[in-house]
């Protein structure tokens, strides 16, 4: 798979589980404590250079440990992530949530945000291409460590602010094989521990996106399918009813 073999595979797993638990950089001690990978700590470390020279890990700060890269994290949501299946429950409650909005797109948008935002505990956002921009959830950010830093902060609030960069957001769905879209800051230095998913949505009248906003070790098997599920579930309102602007 890729240019790992099993066994880095296993242990890049472990890395990201661990890393997603408490944010903080991972040593070789801890997973070898932590996980059963029937090696010994020296191997551990070997193969943690080795994940390092193919970009799936990096050094961050000072520390002994390492964090996984966009690369891994890549990796993993397409090759070792198991999905969580949303419930009849969660579905209805969702659909709930936002079904009596389901005339004006506006308010359609607004209370999707909100629902999303509640449902995963992170910042969602909602953007169409006539020029608006719909967010909830800056508490659910601010509740991450990563965001203590009120620089970095102010600089993801900036983008939610910034029109022009959802409208980058959209076109990046041009082309796209998936039917999800993961940013991890890549192309943005400035919110580089940020990871955004987002899926799209299109009516004869509109097209946009929906998705949320947290940090890169967010918990994708939970945040992948209510993103696709609030996607879907805009993308019928649009497509078949008529909603007003």
């Amino acid at each position: 798979m890729d240019d790992l073999t099993p066994r880095q595979i296993e242990l890049l797993k472990a890395i990201i589980s661990q890393y997603t638990d408490n944010g903080e950089p991972v040593g070789s001690e801890i997973l070898d404590k932590k996980f059963n990978l029937g090696v010994s700590p020296a191997t551990i470390r070997n193969d943690m250079v080795d994940l390092a020279k193919k970009d799936y890990l990096k050094k961050e700060y000072f520390s002994s440990g390492r964090v996984p890269t966009a690369k891994a994290f890549r990796f993993y949501i397409k090759n070792l992530m198991n999905e969580k299946q949303l419930s009849t429950a969660d579905e209805v409650a969702s659909k709930s949530d936002v079904w009596d909005f389901r005339h004006e797109l506006h308010r359609l948008l607004q209370r999707a945000t909100h629902s999303l935002a509640h449902r995963t505990q992170t910042l969602a956002v909602a953007t169409t291409n006539h020029g608006d921009v719909y967010y909830c959830g800056v508490n659910n950010m601010l509740g991450n460590r990563e965001f203590w830093d009120i620089e970095r902060a102010r600089a993801l609030l900036e983008r939610c602010d910034e029109y022009a960069y959802w409208q980058r957001v959209l076109q990046k769905f041009e082309g796209l094989d998936e039917d999800m879209l993961f940013m991890f800051g890549d192309d943005d230095p400035d919110i580089s521990q940020v990871a955004l998913v987002f899926g799209e949505f299109e009516g004869p009248s509109v097209k946009g996106a929906i998705g949320v906003i947290g940090p890169r070790r967010m918990k994708y098997d939970v945040i992948v399918p209510n993103v696709r599920y609030f996607t879907e579930l805009i993308e019928s309102i649009v497509e078949t009813q008529k909603v007003a602007a």
